[in-house]
C-alpha cells in the first residue's frame, strides 16, 4: 500500500481525505498533520475523521516517512511542505488554492527533484470542462463574449477561485489573449463597457455554496453556457485521492491533473 500522510488533518478536507483514503484500501495513512496550534494535536486521526481509531496521531511533523502527502492549506504552509518533501524526496500533491505565481513557481522548480502535482481543483469533471472551455473559445469567434461566474461559500478566502482563473487561461489560450492582461474582475460605474478581447471575472461569495462555476459564451443572439456543480467537497477529495496514487512511483516532475486525465 501507498504510505500517505495528510495535512489539515483536523480540518473538513484533511477529514475527508483520511476517511476515502482509508476506505480506498489503497492507502496506509501513516501521517495526519497539523499546525503548531492545533487543539486536536496528540488525539487520534480517525477519531477525529469520525472513522474509528487509526493509530496515528495528529503531529505537527511526520514520525514516518510517507510515499506521499497530500496538501490542502494555506499557501505559506504548502510552501513549508514544498521544502520538507523536497529535503526528504516525498513526493507532493498541492491542492491549496490562492498560490501566487513566485510560489507556483517554487512549486515548479521542487519538481526537479520531486513528483509534484498542482492542481487548481481537483475535480476530475473541471478539468475537462477547462479543456472544453478552451476548445468552445478556439472555435468561436470574438463576436462571442466570454464571461465567468463563480460562487463559493462565505468562507472561502480568496476571490476568484483558482478554478475560475484556471477556466480563463484556458479560454484566453483558445483565443490567444495575453493572459491574465485580458481578464476584467467585475464592473462597476455609469461608463462601464465591455472592452474588447476581453475575459469577465465574477466572484460570489454566500451561505455554504460548496463550488460552483459557469462560462458564457455569448453574442448577439444566443449564448452558451457550459457549467459545473460541485455537490460535495468528497469530489475534490477523490480527485486529489487520484492523483496521489497516479503520482506514487513517478519520476521527479511537475504534472497537474490534466497529466492524471491523460488529457
Amino acid at each position: 500500500m501507498i504510505k500517505l500522510a495528510v495535512t489539515g488533518a483536523a480540518g473538513r478536507m484533511g477529514r475527508r481525505i483520511i476517511t476515502l483514503a482509508k476506505e480506498s484500501g489503497a492507502f496506509e495513512i501513516v501521517a495526519a498533520l497539523e499546525w503548531d496550534q492545533c487543539p486536536q494535536l496528540g488525539q487520534d486521526a480517525g477519531l477525529v475523521a469520525g472513522i474509528g481509531a487509526l493509530g496515528v496521531n495528529i503531529t505537527v511533523e511526520p514520525e514516518v516517512k510517507p510515499d506521499v502527502i497530500i496538501d490542502f492549506s494555506l499557501p505559506a504552509s504548502t510552501m513549508g511542505w514544498v521544502k520538507y518533501c523536497r529535503d526528504n524526496k516525498i513526493a507532493l500533491v498541492v491542492g491549496t488554492t490562492g498560490l501566487d505565481e513566485s510560489q507556483k513557481s517554487q512549486l515548479k522548480q521542487a519538481g526537479a527533484d520531486i513528483p509534484v502535482l498542482l492542481g487548481a481543483n481537483m475535480s476530475l469533471g473541471v478539468n475537462l470542462l477547462c479543456k472544453l472551455v478552451q476548445d468552445v473559445a478556439s472555435r468561436l469567434d470574438e463576436d462571442y463574449d466570454i464571461e465567468i461566474v463563480e460562487f463559493h461559500h462565505r468562507f472561502k478566502r480568496d476571490a476568484p477561485s483558482g478554478t475560475a482563473l484556471e477556466l480563463g487561461r484556458h479560454a484566453a489560450m483558445g483565443r490567444d489573449y495575453k493572459w491574465p492582461d485580458c481578464c476584467q474582475h467585475g464592473r462597476e460605474g455609469k461608463e462601464a463597457l465591455r472592452e474588447p478581447k476581453t475575459i469577465g471575472m465574477h466572484a460570489v461569495r454566500a451561505g455554504d455554496i460548496v463550488g460552483e462555476h459557469s462560462v458564457y459564451f455569448s453574442a448577439l443572439g444566443e449564448t452558451i453556457e457550459i457549467r459545473h456543480n460541485a455537490h460535495t467537497r468528497d469530489t475534490f477529495v477523490r480527485g486529489a485521492i487520484k492523483a496521489a496514487k497516479w503520482l506514487n512511483g513517478r519520476q521527479p516532475g511537475f504534472y497537474d491533473m490534466f497529466s492524471v486525465l491523460g488529457l
